[in-house]
């Protein structure tokens, strides 16, 4: 039996984010441990871990973020097909890295990213990672083993789920999975990167709390300097090495600034070329033609929506250029018609 189990501090986008892939991907005896946050992610987790451990018959647990949502409707038997192939490994996840010093992994030499990075900012987005598509993914992309995952997924086997605990010691949030990988590499498991997908409803803001994320990454190196290789090793001496940090802080600064006026500039072209087209002749004279294909694709969508249908991938590219009228009217329900239309209309004349 494959269990899952996600700690929550915001109920809704449970629902809307790791629920619904779990309602995609869960097996008839799936076991769902849905659990409100208690302290720290390492307490959290490491309460679900206690309660996981009682099961009878586990296979696996899955640790979920709130926020992320598996897609391949295949993950229970992809995981299970990797667990029962090779019994020494102990934590699969879908991004992974090898060559890791910190609890920065992307600073290493990251082998899978077999995940969507799903925004809110600027109108909402979505960034690939270079393993998402199976049939145009990047060639380097490979599955196997690795040094550390990323914890918005972490599949554990029950050995792991028994023996092994996240350390409350290093904080509060950031460098948990990590540490946690290299307890299990201590044990003399292994921790495998696979390509099975998933959506990690996000932020695009990469560190919420900076000095968390510092006093982390220093209770990790703290810990592990000289037990395993290469974590906290860098070249040369400690000053040398602070003063890189140093002049890499100062140029990550400068490329900042020259990044945000450029977004800055390019986001004054595409609002030029937009009023250019919205005010010229051919615009105006399609304004008809538009709203009415507008009000047959409302009136289509609205009686559609009594139609059952299974949970499906989120197609993000399908629809993207819709404008934001036609956005807010997908779902209309037939009460909602006349409103629609006068929004069409609308639309179309603007």
């Amino acid at each position: 039996m494959i269990a899952f189990a996600v700690s929550i501090t915001d109920w809704s986008t449970y629902e809307r984010c790791a629920r619904r892939g779990i309602r995609r991907v869960a097996e008839p005896d799936s076991v769902i441990l849905e659990r409100p946050a208690t302290g720290s992610i390492f307490d959290s987790y490491n309460a679900i871990l206690d309660e996981a451990a009682e099961l009878a018959d586990l296979e696996a647990l899955v640790l979920l973020h709130q926020d992320t949502e598996i897609v391949d409707e295949d993950f229970c038997a992809r995981l299970r097909g990797v667990l029962s192939s090779d019994p020494e490994v102990g934590v699969v996840g879908c991004v992974g890295a090898l060559d890791v010093r910190s609890i920065a992994w992307w600073e290493g030499s990251v082998r899978l990213a077999a995940f969507r990075h799903r925004y809110p900012e600027h109108g909402g987005g979505f960034l690939d990672g270079f393993s998402w598509d199976h049939a145009t993914g990047s060639p380097y992309s490979r599955e196997g083993d690795v040094e550390t995952v990323d914890g918005f997924l972490l599949c554990l086997t029950p050995r792991v789920v028994r023996d092994i605990r996240f350390d409350p010691s290093i904080g509060r949030f950031h460098g948990y999975d990590f540490d946690f990988c290299l307890q299990v590499r201590e044990a003399g498991m292994k921790v495998r990167a696979v390509g099975f997908r998933a959506i990690h409803h996000h932020s695009l803001n990469l560190v919420s709390d900076l000095d968390g994320w510092v006093e982390a990454n220093v209770a990790v190196v703290r810990k592990w300097y000289g037990r395993m290789p290469r974590v906290g090793v860098g070249p040369g001496r400690w000053r040398q090495r602070a003063r890189r940090a140093a002049a890499e802080r100062d140029l990550a600064v400068a490329m900042g600034y020259y990044y945000e006026l450029d977004a800055i500039a390019r986001g004054q072209d595409l609002e030029r070329a937009i009023k250019s087209a919205l005010t010229s002749i051919g615009w105006r004279l399609t304004g008809p033609l538009r709203a009415t294909k507008h009000l047959a694709n409302v009136i289509r969508e609205a009686f559609s929506r009594g139609a059952p249908q299974r949970d499906q991938i989120p197609d993000e590219e399908e629809g993207e250029g819709r404008t934001a009228v036609s956005r807010s009217l997908i779902g209309a329900r037939p009460g909602r018609l006349a409103e629609a239309v006068g929004e069409g209309e609308k639309t179309a004349s603007s």
